[in-house]
């Protein structure tokens, strides 16, 4: 039965977040942007030593934050771990946004950031992407006003795929105001091959009110343990630790991430083979007769439309479970490499039976 109980109107309304669907035994699931790889030796090896499921935790992940200090060039205090990227942007957004307050992002880009703004109880300002479903950061910093106490840009975004440009991120720095929090989500960064994308941790010490996310659960493939991190000014960051839950990064998860950055080698070498593998995907796509977003994540975009549930459900016959984002496209993500001749199948028989 439905208990008398008084909640936020706005709370009671909000989607929970919904996962990508699990596959059939005998299907792909590409709906995830998971990496299809199994985990390293070194991380499985140092998982099997993290076995005191009986211990706290170190809350302050100290072992962990010392390493991405020292890969990034920044101070200890200048980076936080949380429960996967997503976890630290709503510390982020609960730090500076409340009721009244605005938080300007493209859209479409990562679904999650809606519903995290609507629980700060601030509003969403969302700007529209560009035909090429790229950023339109112009755009953005004119929808910065003075309730504005957040931007957020997604690069590569997600699910299009596009990255923005470090004189374009350049310039949209410039033009917004040198107190506003500018969160740059880079969770499918280790995948970018275009030299002109931006590079958030090489920024943050010239623009002291950004902060770069970033994640160890796409490329380095350890989705399941929920790890992620930011780099920025340690003043935004200790008001980050601040709406943080405490000790919900795992030991376990802590120990893998330190394993996966030791042997950062042997991982980008995976992250390549997947990186080729899009872009090979892409190119067929194009040949086809598609004019999807260049891919610069472990994904491609596929701009489906007002046929975009058609296009899930054919996909679903061909073995294939993929994020279908009505009504404006699909994502697919690059997974593994004997799904490619099915995603390619299914989506020639797509634009065959429609006018995509």
């Amino acid at each position: 039965m439905n208990a008398p109980v008084r909640l936020r109107p706005e709370i009671a309304a909000l989607p929970a977040y919904r996962q990508g669907e699990q596959a059939a035994p005998d299907a792909f699931k590409l709906s995830s942007n998971e990496n299809p790889f199994e985990p390293l030796p070194a991380v499985v090896d140092a998982l099997r030593d993290a076995v005191a499921v009986n211990r706290y935790p170190d809350a302050t992940a100290a072992g962990l934050r010392a390493a991405l200090a020292d890969k990034f060039g920044v101070t200890t205090d200048e980076v936080h771990v949380g429960a996967g990227s997503v976890s630290l942007l709503q510390q982020l957004v609960l730090a500076a946004a409340a009721p009244g307050d605005e938080v300007v992002y493209a859209w479409r880009s990562f679904e999650a950031y809606p519903g995290l703004v609507t629980v700060s109880g601030a509003t969403s300002v969302q700007v529209p992407l560009r035909e090429d479903g790229s950023h339109d950061l112009a755009a953005m910093a004119a929808a910065v006003g003075e309730r504005t106490r957040l931007v957020i840009v997604c690069s590569p975004n997600n699910p299009t795929g596009t990255v923005v440009t470090t004189t374009e991120f350049e310039q949209f720095m410039s033009a917004v105001p040198d107190d506003l929090l500018v969160v740059l989500d880079e969770a499918y960064a280790e995948f970018v091959t275009d030299e002109h994308a931006v590079d958030g941790p090489s920024l943050t010490e010239r623009h002291p009110n950004l902060v770069v996310l970033r994640t160890f659960s796409k490329a380095h493939g350890l989705a399941a343990l929920r790890v992620g991190y930011a780099i920025g000014a340690s003043s935004v960051l200790d008001a980050a630790r601040s709406t943080a839950i405490p000790l919900a990064v795992t030991a376990q998860g802590q120990a893998a991430a330190l394993a996966s950055l030791a042997h950062e080698e042997e991982l980008l070498a995976r992250v390549d083979r997947i990186a080729v593998l899009r872009d090979q995907v892409w190119r067929a796509l194009v040949d086809q007769g598609w004019e999807p977003p260049l891919a610069q994540g472990n994904f491609v975009w596929l701009p489906t439309g007002e046929h975009t549930a058609h296009a899930a459900e054919v996909f679903e016959t061909h073995g294939l479970v993929v994020r279908a984002f009505a009504p404006e496209g699909l994502r697919v993500t690059i997974g593994e490499p004997e799904s490619v001749e099915r995603v390619l199948r299914a989506a020639q028989e797509v634009l065959g039976n429609t006018s995509v």
